[in-house]
């Protein structure tokens, strides 16, 4: 019965690390727009994840029926993408047009790092724990795999701030934003991780006790095997 648990969260877990990478290679967090004034121009919509923002020159011929917005950003276009510079000295990133945007993504790049270092090292905890005799790796394995959901959301919040700062500042073009499927993988990563997390932590604590005068710590450990 244990085995089979631990193979059902196991599973929900790569459905988990799939979200969770996909979030973090792709830049389809957020979708931003400036406004549109008049119709047959040129508008300039973008989208940024982590690491990279895009930017998307999109012809208008009809007015957004959502609002006066640019886009939508599947509208064919040209496209130019960008890396931050993360970690180096020099200019700040020219895309936010704001100085405070480069700590946001610095910070919500990094959190996201220690969030795959959690996760890498939960997968080889719960690798190790189908090994006979090991299943005291499944404890370390989901406390690894609760703190990555953690900082998954911790970067998400991160990022939602970020948008939220650039759509109220007066240095920027933008007015319009919302978030696109990245932003949604990351959600959905922190909920799986972090309930299979738990689900590991509740399958390795000792059975209940069959008799009343026997205690949680007199019993014996249900192997996975």
């Amino acid at each position: 019965m244990k085995k089979t648990k631990v193979k059902i969260t196991f599973l929900v877990i790569l459905v988990g690390i799939s979200s969770m990478l996909a979030a973090v290679v792709t830049d389809h967090w957020a979708v931003l727009s400036p406004r549109v004034e008049r119709l047959n121009t040129t508008c300039e919509a973008a989208h940024f994840g982590l690491w990279r923002l895009c930017k998307k020159s999109i012809f208008i011929v009809e007015e957004d029926p959502q609002g006066k917005g640019c886009g939508p950003i599947s509208l064919p276009g040209v496209k130019n993408c960008s890396y931050f510079k993360h970690f180096t000295s020099g200019e700040e990133a020219e895309v936010f047009e704001v100085k405070t945007q480069k700590e946001y993504n610095i910070s919500a790049a990094a959190i996201a790092i220690f969030s795959l270092a959690f996760m890498t090292l939960g997968s080889l905890c719960l690798l190790g724990a189908f090994g006979k005799g090991r299943d005291y790796l499944l404890r370390p394995a989901g406390m690894f795999f609760a703190f990555a959901g953690l900082c998954i959301i911790i970067s998400v919040e991160i990022m939602r701030q970020s948008v939220k700062r650039m759509i109220d500042s007066d240095e920027t073009i933008w007015i319009e934003y919302y978030y696109s499927w990245s932003f949604a993988c990351a959600c959905a990563a922190f909920t799986l991780l972090s309930l299979s997390g738990i689900s590991l932590l509740i399958i390795s604590m000792p059975h209940m006790p069959r008799n009343p005068w026997e205690t949680c710590m007199d019993a014996e450990p249900e192997p996975i095997d």
